[in-house]
Parts: structure tokens; C-alpha cells; sequence
């Protein structure tokens, strides 16, 4: 039997509220990891997001209330995320925002994000991470940014300079460590 939660929050002086479930990531209260993450984000008018894993629906609706529906794209291979994720756009005043079920990029078309945010689930071989970033890659713009939410710095960091090139953490993509 799934259990369901009201969360009020308050972020980046933006106040939201979201239905959740016990079937889906953190459902009791929003992640102290994506919170770690949304503090060091600075949304631009121009950006182009993808919220990859958004899970019942934080990272991108709160983009979309920053930067309008038109300019965020949320993904999850959770229907109940996905379904959560859209009861919670209506919620908070951006129904419309386009919300996919998608197994990564699978179901994805779009590219040029200049951000793409993610808290990805953690496995011992990284295979979701290692995907997100393999594929992430190529649907950012030049000069676009990901950041991650990891509790595994040093395999992101190998993985993400291997990808992305580099080892300046402020070039082209970001970790937030959490743990």
C-alpha cells in the first residue's frame, strides 16, 4: 500500500509544495543532497535545463518557476515519479512544463541544455552515472554545465574529466558531494 506526503519548502526564496509517495526517492522530505545542489545552481533568464531522474519533481519545477515551462524539460523512468511530477507542476503554478518518461535519454530528443541537474540513484557499478554522463555529453550546448549530486567523488570526478575533458571543477560541469 503506498503512503502519500504533503512537503511545503522553501528554496531559493521560492515557496513550493509537493505530493509525494513512499514509492519514490525521499519522500518524507526533500534531499539534503539536491538541496546541496540547488544552493550552488545559478539559474540564468537563458538557460535550457533537463532535471535527468526528476524524481517526484523538485529540481525542475523549481527551474520552470525560475526560468518559465518553455525553458526545463524533467525526466524520470518512474511512472509514479512521472505522475507525481505532473500533479506537482499543477500544484505549483507550472502545468505545462514537459515532463517525459524516459529510461535516461531513451525517450529524449531534445539537446542543447545548458544545464543539466541530477541526483542519480546510486549503484556499486555506477551503470545509472555512468549513462547520465556518457549521454549527458552530447545534449549540452557549448558551454553548457552538469552538476551532480554524488556521495563517490573520486569515481564522478575520474569519470567526468574523461568525458568532459579537463580538470577545472568550474568548466563544464559540477559535483555536489553529499555525505
Amino acid at each position: 500500500m503506498s503512503e502519500y506526503y504533503i512537503l511545503d519548502a522553501k528554496v531559493k526564496d521560492i515557496d513550493l509544495k509537493f505530493e509525494t509517495s513512499n514509492k519514490v526517492f525521499s519522500p518524507k522530505s526533500i534531499d539534503k543532497g539536491t538541496l546541496a545542489m540547488l544552493s550552488v545552481v545559478e539559474f540564468e533568464k537563458t538557460d535550457k535545463v533537463l532535471d535527468l531522474g526528476c524524481g517526484y519533481g523538485i529540481v525542475g519545477i523549481l527551474a520552470a518557476k525560475i526560468l518559465g515551462i518553455e525553458n526545463v524539460v524533467m525526466t524520470d523512468k518512474d511512472s509514479i515519479a512521472v505522475e507525481l511530477s505532473k500533479k506537482n507542476a499543477a500544484l505549483n503554478s507550472v502545468e505545462g512544463v514537459k515532463i517525459i518518461q524516459s529510461d535516461g535519454f531513451k525517450n529524449l530528443d531534445e539537446k542543447d541544455f545548458t544545464m543539466i541537474l541530477s541526483n542519480p540513484p546510486y549503484h556499486t557499478d555506477f551503470s545509472v552515472a555512468k549513462e547520465f554522463i556518457e549521454k549527458g555529453f552530447n545534449r549540452l550546448c557549448i558551454g553548457g554545465r552538469m552538476y551532480m549530486v554524488t556521495k563517490r567523488k573520486d569515481w564522478y570526478k575520474n569519470k567526468l574529466t574523461a568525458i568532459f575533458g579537463g580538470t577545472n571543477l568550474g568548466d563544464r560541469w559540477l559535483l555536489c558531494i553529499y555525505g
